[in-house]
């Protein structure tokens, strides 16, 4: 069993997204500069923002919008802006879809009107700094990948379709991760939630459990994921997070 002090976040390598992960020490500078990303300290826990991410995570991901309702009202008065809002339901889409993700922001709509006619002024926060395109948007998205991943993301799945490698490159880790208004932590704090509520995705899951490491998530906060879904209505996604935790021998 792996004990909490080994458990440095700069040994895990990425090598697949399929879920292929091996440990090793060439990620282990990989992950030391992040301009513009918040950094997060070994002995924190989650804050009561982070935590509010991850049922508006889940319930999105499962397409289900009255507990989508009650995240997005936790998760507005718990400090989460409009923009911290918007931009998780828009990233997921990459994970849940677009017909899931369309539905959940026309939900946060909803809440916001809601909200307003209640007298509450929720925190726009702000929008994006513009973002490379073409090439530059290829070269951005390849390098966010390998700091995310700890090393450059290569396999016989990518040479057998090379079409997903350029999109995951450009779209994912260029067009969606190269936006500045939410940091990578709650980036993947988003995606492990809703991975972990979706069936048939573990390996993905397990992947990004990794990825939240090299980030600068701890074994503690990956839990207190697990936790806030427990907490909220989703007992089998935080057992599926606490499962790979095991699985890997990534034990308090």
């Amino acid at each position: 069993m792996i004990t909490a002090d080994a458990l440095d976040r700069r040994t895990f390598l990425l090598t697949a997204v399929g879920g292929t992960l091996f440990l090793g020490d060439a990620a282990a500078d990989a992950m030391s500069q992040y301009p513009g990303q918040s950094t997060m300290n070994a002995e924190q826990t989650l804050s009561s923002k982070q935590q509010a991410i991850a049922p508006v995570a889940a319930a999105m991901a499962l397409g289900d919008l009255p507990q989508l309702n009650a995240a997005l009202h936790r998760g507005l008065g718990a400090g989460l802006t409009i923009s911290d809002t918007k931009e998780i339901l828009v990233q997921l889409y990459a994970y849940a879809g677009f017909p899931r993700s369309l539905n959940a922001l026309s939900e946060l709509m909803k809440v916001l009107d809601a909200r307003r006619q209640r007298g509450i002024q929720d925190a726009p926060g702000r929008d994006s700094s513009p973002i490379p395109t073409g090439k530059e948007l290829l070269a951005v998205g390849t390098a966010n990948q390998t700091k995310l991943s700890g090393a450059p993301v290569k396999g016989p799945l990518f040479d057998f379709a090379p079409a997903i490698d350029e999109y995951l490159k450009t779209h994912l880790f260029g067009d969606i991760f190269a936006r500045d208004n939410l940091d990578w932590p709650s980036r993947e704090i988003a995606t492990v939630a809703a991975l972990a509520a979706m069936p048939g995705v573990e390996p993905q899951l397990r992947a990004h459990i990794r990825i939240s490491m090299n980030v600068g998530l701890t074994t503690t906060q990956l839990r207190g994921i697990a936790t806030a879904l427990a907490d909220h209505g989703q007992p089998t996604a935080a057992s599926r997070i606490t499962a790979e935790l095991a699985q890997a021998g990534l034990r308090m």
